[in-house]
């Protein structure tokens, strides 16, 4: 009998007497609304017996508010806006942007929760911002 062949997302297979194989679980952007940031909710069937559908909704759901804030239009971000004209976008070599703090604090968001949720369970999530905000995925060693 012939060891198991993984299929990694590319389609290529391997045998599994290779060593230990990264398998990856993508979650897609949902353009539903329109282009904003916002990734889909539904549980993947890659991650079933990994993590519970509950912890997978709250990670997805906080990523979802911390864009949903970062694209949000406000006096702060008009100001912001008009300022950086004036000074022929100079500010930005001295200050961040507002979109730019929020994508540090999803950042922040990725480690805490691979820190206290994924690692322990032998998962690792990925920062959306790594991937160009397409995708977020959880990569797991498959034996």
């Amino acid at each position: 009998m012939s060891p198991p062949t993984i299929r990694s997302p590319q389609g290529n297979t391997a045998n599994q007497t290779q060593g230990p194989q990264y398998a990856k679980v993508f979650v897609q952007r949902d353009y539903s609304d329109g282009t904003a940031v916002k990734f889909m909710t539904n549980f993947p069937q890659g991650l079933e017996n990994k993590i519970e559908k509950s912890v997978f909704e709250y990670t997805i759901n906080q990523l979802n508010t911390y864009f949903a804030e970062a694209e949000k239009a406000s006096c702060k971000t008009y100001c912001e806006g008009c300022f950086a004209c004036f000074t022929v976008y100079t500010m930005f070599f001295c200050a961040d942007t507002h979109y730019e703090k929020c994508l540090r604090k999803v950042g922040k968001f990725i480690v805490e929760q691979n820190e206290m949720v994924y690692l322990p369970r032998g998962l690792l999530l990925t920062n959306p911002a790594e991937r160009g905000l397409r995708i977020v995925s959880f990569c797991f060693i498959v034996f």
